[in-house]
Formats: structure tokens, C-alpha cells, sequence
């Protein structure tokens, strides 16, 4: 059948069209839903069929989404064969879980292959997703499901030396430090080649955040170009087959809302070890509505990290820190790289907790790397932010990627005022991502929220407690619907 590009976007799940009368419909018994091999000269995709009745498209052409246009290489009028899949063995091993079972090694590495070939549906993406979630996976299997993504993919090597690498398990809005810490590590001699995320369940990822300042998409070459000639980059780890699974995963539990212990423990430092990281710094926010609520379950998550760190060779050192309300004031990529602009050009308007917290990460960092002594870091950091070093270094880096550019405001704003005169004693985390999230962010960067008051703050009757930013006006009154609802969001304690 002749291939025909639809302009479809189903984000970055395959599907395929065909009329429901078509000959290869008839013959195969192809049915809505049912998984379809698209073989196209030397490639191949696996894609959801969805059957059309309609006239639009005709009994000899295939449609196809952008997403498998893009995977297959497809040309207009292309022709190409269409065949049932081979027999997904590895969902055995789903079913399996779903019933609570424990899974081996090997099954761990059948479905993680078969997942990052593309051959699950997102709907038995989600059961597996959903089976593995909660306390479902123990030490053991998290290892196994480490291992499994790191083997699925690319992985780099830098060579002889150390490679530092730093994360945050998140839930934590605004906390984007990495695109500090990255500019002054590098400016002290040491590598630190960043891959990151788009963001799963919050409002901004550092990738999201990264790409309203400079390209994020670079291939392995790309990235060793930006690396030998700065010593760090910041970059999406999605353009390239690092983890390539966990990037698939990721597209499912984004709509789930979906980020288990175990998955969350593989997702990390699956990525640092096929990024060739050596050592690792976890900053882990732990407050009432971050993602780690409580001191417990801070401890529970830190011993996992270590042990998993541990069997897959990493120098890993988890710092658990203040999650008690968001960092910065902008909630959102725009707004936070707005924030993060203004700390490394040493602004006196910058948010002083983001730069404080940036620097005690900068500062473990490099004491990590043996670039600073003991108790010595914070002092290297605070010298190299404040001088300049680290905003050369992140232009620098910015222009090996493609360029530096400035941030672009939304067009569409509301203030959410104070209903009574107070002291805030309480900012909800959740809720404030939620309203970003209402609003268009992350898809639509320059969405989110500026918060204009921080926890012992005085707020006077009708002073904006934060504001909307939003790329439409229905967007804004989505968020806005939301937050009028949500009037504890930022508590004001009434004054007596």
C-alpha cells in the first residue's frame, strides 16, 4: 500500500489509518487496535492500527501519524508492507507482574528490549507501568530493571578521569539548579556532560527549561563536541539511545501521573551510567507536598539509590534538603530560566534560594571531584558565580549548542490576590504545579506561574499571592478555574 503522511500528531506513539474495506484490512483481518508491522525498505515500525470509515482516505493508501512518518522515513507515495507483528513473548512477563510476581533478570531484559524496539502499545505500556508502580518492585528487581535500560541502549565514555553528574528526584517546582551547577562545576576544570529529562508529572523539566534558552536535541557526536570544547553541556537525553526505554516510559506515566520508587530509582541512574557518569550527587527535596513527603520515606529512598548505585558502579552521594515550597519564583520553563538567568548574571533581583541552594550543590560537587577540600566547595562556587566565571562558562556552553537565547514572556496573565491580610505560612506544592500544568506548561513554555511570595512572608489583603501565565486565554481560565478552588494553595494565616 502507498503511504500517505496525515499530520497527525499522537505524540510519540506510532499509529497507522487504513479503511476498514481495505484489501490488506480484509485479508490480514486487521481490526481497530490490533498492533501492525510496517516494513518500508530496511525499516520497520510497529504501529496501533486505527480504521477509518470515512472517504478521506482512499482503499489503496495507509495513513500515517507524524510519529511513525518520522520513525519509518516514510516519503510522500511510498510503498510499503504491512504484516502482524511477531508474538510479544516479553508480555508474558507483564502478566506475570500484574498477577505480583516477582521478575528474573532475563525478563526484565525481554520486556525492556521489546519496549524500547517499539513493540509494545501504550496500552500495555501503562500495564506494565501500573504493575511495577508503588512498593511493587523490590531491591533486587530494581536492579535487574537498572540494568535492562542501561542495556537497551547507547552508552558514552569519556575516557580516563572522573565525570560528574547531578540529579534532583524532584517535586519540587522551580528548583532548577542544575543549569547552575553545570556552568560552574565546568568552569573549575571538571566534566560534567548533563543529560536530562522532559518533565514527567511537574510543570518544567531542565531539558524543557534548557531549550527556551539554547537547542536541547544533540546527538552523541554533538554532545562530545559540546563536552571536549566547554567540559559540560546540558542537554535533552532523549535525542539520543541512553535509556532509550525509560524516554518510552516516561510518554506513558506522564498521563498517569505515575512515578513509582522503584522506576523512579531505575530512570535515574539508568541514565547517569549510560551518560558515563562516574559520580553522582542526588539532591533530594523532602517537605509535606514535595514528591518524598516525609523523613522516613527520604531514608527509604536514599538507601535504595545508594544500594542500586552501588551494583552498577557508581560514587553516588544522596543530600536530602528543604522541599518545603518551590525554588525560585518562576514555575514553568520560561519562567525558570528567567530565574536562572538572573542568578548567573549576578542580578540583585535574582531569587536568593535558588542561588543558595545552586551553590551548596555546585559545592558538593566539586568537593566530590577533588577540585576543592573538604568543607571548601560552597567558598570555590559562591568565588566562581560571583565573578563571572560561571556565566561565561554557560554562554559558552549555550553557544556550542546552537546559541543563547533570551526568554519570551506569555501573553496572557492573572493575578491571584490575597483574600485576607496575613503571614503565609504554608505553599503547596502540588497545587501550585497543578495550576502551571492547567496553564500549558510544559508544552507551552512560556505557561506557569510567577510566585511573588515566600513562606514568613507578610501578604496584604488583594496583594498578588502569585501570577498565571498562560498561551491562550482558555488556558488561563483553566488554571484560574483551578485555583479559585484551591484558595489554600499559598496559606495566608489571617492577622489578629
Amino acid at each position: 500500500m502507498r503511504l500517505l503522511r496525515l499530520g497527525i500528531d499522537t505524540y510519540q506513539e506510532p499509529v497507522v489509518y487504513m479503511r476498514r474495506d481495505c484489501a490488506v484490512c480484509r485479508s490480514e483481518g486487521f481490526e481497530a487496535q490490533s498492533r501492525v508491522e510496517v516494513v518500508l525498505q530496511e525499516r520497520s515500525i510497529v504501529a496501533t492500527l486505527n480504521v477509518v470509515d470515512g472517504d478521506f482516505l482512499s482503499p489503496d493508501h495507509a495513513g500515517l501519524s507524524e510519529a511513525a512518518w518520522r520513525l519509518l522515513g516514510a516519503r510522500e507515495s511510498d510503498e510499503a508492507t504491512f504484516r502482524h507483528p511477531a508474538p510479544l513473548e516479553s508480555l508474558g512477563h507483564v502478566r506475570a507482574k500484574v498477577y505480583g510476581r516477582r521478575l528474573s533478570v532475563d525478563a526484565f531484559r525481554a520486556v525492556i528490549g521489546d519496549v524500547a524496539a517499539g513493540r509494545y502499545s501504550d496500552l500495555q505500556l501503562a500495564a506494565f507501568v501500573t504493575a511495577c508502580a508503588g512498593d511493587h518492585l523490590d531491591l533486587d528487581e530494581t536492579i535487574a530493571l537498572t540494568r535492562a535500560m542501561v542495556d537497551a541502549g547507547d552508552r558514552l565514555a569519556w575516557g580516563a578521569g572522573r565525570v560528574m553528574d547531578k540529579h534532583c528526584v524532584g517535586g519540587l517546582p522551580g528548583n532548577r539548579t542544575s543549569m547552575i551547577v553545570v556552568p560552574i562545576v565546568a568552569a573549575c576544570g571538571l566534566r560534567m556532560p548533563k543529560t536530562s529529562s522532559r518533565a514527567i508529572t511537574s510543570p518544567a523539566g531542565t531539558a524543557d527549561t534548557m531549550e527556551v534558552l539554547a537547542p536541547v536535541a544533540l546527538d552523541i557526536a554533538s554532545i562530545r563536541r559540546v563536552v571536549d570544547a566547554t567540559g559540560g553541556c546540558i542537554v535533552w537525553g532523549g535525542a539520543v539511545r541512553l535509556s532509550p526505554a525509560d524516554d518510552v516510559l516516561i510518554r506513558v506515566e506522564r498521563p498517569l501521573d505515575l512515578d513509582s520508587q522503584g522506576q523512579l530509582v531505575a530512570s535515574i541512574l539508568s541514565k547517569k551510567v549510560a551518560a558515563g557518569a562516574t559520580d553522582v550527587l542526588i539532591d533530594m527535596p523532602v517537605g509535606p507536598t514535595a514528591k518524598v513527603r516525609t523523613a522516613a520515606a527520604a531514608d527509604g529512598l536514599q538507601r535504595q539509590l545508594e544500594h542500586v548505585g552501588a551494583a552498577m558502579g557508581l560514587t553516588l552521594r544522596v543530600l536530602q534538603t528543604d522541599g518545603q515550597a518551590p525554588v525560585g519564583r518562576g514555575i514553568g520553563p520560561t519562567l525558570e530560566a528567567r530565574d536562572v538567568l538572573a542568578v548567573l548574571r549576578n542580578e540583585p533581583a535574582a531569587p536568593d534560594d535558588l542561588k543558595s541552594r545552586s551553590l551548596l550543590l555546585a559545592g558538593h560537587v566539586l568537593e566530590s571531584g577533588g577540585v576543592a577540600a573538604p568543607g571548601a566547595g560552597l567558598a570555590m562556587a559562591s568565588a566562581v558565580l560571583a565573578d563571572g566565571r560561571a556565566w561565561a562558562k554557560f554562554r559558552e556552553i549555550c553557544e556550542a549548542q546552537g546559541g543563547l537565547r533570551e526568554p519570551r514572556l506569555a501573553h496572557y496573565r492573572h493575578d491571584f490576590v490575597s483574600a485576607r491580610s496575613g503571614c503565609v505560612i504554608a505553599i503547596d506544592n502540588r497545587r501550585l504545579a497543578r495550576v502551571a500544568k492547567l496553564a500549558g506548561a510544559p508544552q507551552s513554555p512560556c505557561a506557569g506561574i510567577d510566585l511573588h511570595v515566600r513562606n514568613g512572608d507578610f501578604a496584604e489583603r488583594g496583594q498578588p499571592l502569585f501570577t498565571i501565565h498562560a498561551e491562550s486565554p482558555g488556558e488561563l481560565d483553566y488554571a484560574r478555574s483551578y485555583a479559585a478552588a484551591q484558595s489554600d494553595t499559598v496559606h495566608v494565616r489571617e492577622d489578629a
